[in-house]
């Protein structure tokens, strides 16, 4: 993972510098300088409205008892690209633009949702090895999955898990 990384942090910075050499050449100074700030401001405006309709998403999907891991996955990939297109360079921009569009997002959110280890109780962190979604074998005590008006089955017969309290009546009290 480290050879890989450093090679971002060389490569990414010497193909942008490249990209301003050939498109300030074209433009001149100042047209650059302007597309890059204005490629920032659009891609701060556009990630905070996606951000918010995956929020609003997130939030529907909890009230009907499903977990969102794709759209809190996608939350997390609009922090990458808003991360992207605040950083100058039109490379990044373009991958943060990528990232932006929804339909993109999806199809490379679902690619990323089949690496992924999901057990009962959330995530548990890192990718698996072989791919593939893993689902834990403790899925009954993962909140969206159990009915709690569910009957249970013991030795005796069909009971529902609950508390009461015998109250004496008062015939005193009673209303005439």
């Amino acid at each position: 993972m480290f050879p890989i990384l450093l090679l971002l942090f060389i490569a990414v910075p010497i193909i942008e510098i490249g990209l301003f050499i050939q498109v300030g050449g074209f433009l001149g100074l100042w047209p650059t300088i302007a597309l890059v700030l204005i490629t920032a401001f659009a891609g701060a405006s556009l990630v905070r409205s996606q951000g918010l309709q995956t929020l609003m998403s997130v939030q529907s999907r909890l009230q009907q008892g499903e977990m969102p891991a794709q759209q809190i996955l996608e939350g997390v990939m609009l922090a990458v690209a808003g991360v992207l297109l605040l950083t100058p360079g039109f490379m990044t921009d373009a991958m943060g633009m990528l990232v932006l569009l929804p339909a993109p997002r999806a199809i490379l959110a679902k690619k990323l949702m089949t690496k992924m280890v999901v057990s009962g109780s959330g995530f548990q962190g890192g990718f698996s090895q072989g791919g593939g979604f893993y689902h834990s074998s403790h899925s009954d005590q993962n909140p969206f999955n159990h009915d709690p008006f569910q009957s249970k089955q013991d030795e005796n017969g069909s009971t529902f898990e609950g508390e009461f309290e015998r109250k004496e009546d008062d015939p005193n009290k009673r209303l005439k």
